[in-house]
């Protein structure tokens, strides 16, 4: 089946995501421009102009009426999804690198990079008072002196967020109070990625150490490993069958000096449990950096190095394969 192909992006993609109900798609690039499109056929809705520099990460709350981005020009922004209009800007010391809204849509999380003397920071806003970004005072700021984190989510019921380190490491830390409530490191590399399973009991993370792995969202038990032979930029869990899918590819840096078929840039599946590989699907010219599974589990996206956004819709046999095994 050919894929539906989004050309909307002059620069390599950082982050696709899906809305809760799986008709939209929005994606961002190191570009300044974030696009939202109809997942169905891929026609692009609109963008959201505002941001200056490389846009490293989005989200879209639970009722899709709020999107956030956060930005390399040292910003995270948050818009009204069906009109565009940037409705808040927060100022940070140093680049956003990643975001995301609690549950309910009423606080936002987001972690700052370490560089130009600055720390790693992660802060939390509550969008029910506005004052506190006016002020641009959040109500928490966790500092991360260690290791700067490269990617978070909010685990189930927005009582903590999961952080994944430079180092590999893997923490927990409050929403209410900001302790570190665990921290684990499974990785020997940096986590790239973290998605949650659809019910939130589970995590998929991505690494540079060539592995992505389950863990479970509460204990932080590791769970299953996946191993390829080649980094690992993102990771996602199918909502209905028992599929991993994972995105990644060699170092940007080193992709010229290789032809596309030893570059492996397929998308690889792997059954959840068993840890086997059971396909490939080939497409993109360069480094998978996003990859997303559609909140009904009949197709999957994935963002490339190469700009380009493809959208899969999985054959009727793919189905009826997963119900016979």
């Amino acid at each position: 089946q050919k894929p539906i192909l989004l050309q909307g992006h002059e620069r390599s993609i950082t982050q696709i995501k899906y809305n809760r109900e799986g008709d939209l798609l929005f994606t961002v690039a190191k570009d300044p421009i974030v696009n939202v499109g109809y997942s169905v056929n891929g026609e692009r809705l609109g963008t959201y102009n505002g941001d200056t520099g490389a846009v490293w990460c989005v989200d879209a709350d639970w009722d899709t009426r709020h999107v956030l981005t956060g930005s390399a020009d040292n910003s995270c922004r948050l818009w009204d999804c069906e009109t565009g209009k940037q409705l808040a800007l927060v100022k940070t010391s140093s680049a956003v690198r990643t975001c995301g809204f609690d549950f309910g849509g009423n606080i936002i999380m987001f972690s700052t990079d370490k560089q130009m003397g600055y720390q790693c920071f992660v802060s939390f806003f509550d969008l029910r008072d506005p004052s506190q970004i006016e002020n641009n005072e959040p109500y928490m700021k966790i500092p991360c002196s260690d290791s700067k984190i490269t990617s978070a989510v909010w685990g189930p019921l927005g009582e903590f967020i999961i952080a994944g380190h430079e180092n590999g490491e893997l923490n927990q830390f409050s929403a209410k109070s900001g302790e570190q409530l665990s921290n684990i490191k499974e990785h020997t590399k940096q986590i790239n990625d973290i998605q949650t399973s659809r019910d939130m009991t589970m995590f998929i993370t991505a690494s540079k150490d060539n592995t992505a792995k389950l863990f479970d969202c509460t204990s932080l038990e590791h769970l299953k490993t996946f191993r390829t032979e080649r980094p690992v930029n993102s990771a996602a869990l199918s909502p209905i069958f028992d599929h991993v899918v994972l995105g990644g590819g060699q170092e940007a840096m080193d992709v010229t000096t290789t032809s596309t078929r030893i570059g492996k840039f397929e998308a690889r599946f792997f059954h959840l449990a068993f840890e086997e590989e059971f396909g490939r699907v080939k497409g993109h010219f360069g480094p998978i950096n996003s990859v997303a599974f559609h909140p009904d589990g009949k197709s999957y996206s994935s963002g490339g190095e190469d700009g380009y956004v493809r959208i899969h819709y999985f054959d009727p046999q793919y189905f009826e394969f997963e119900f016979e095994a």
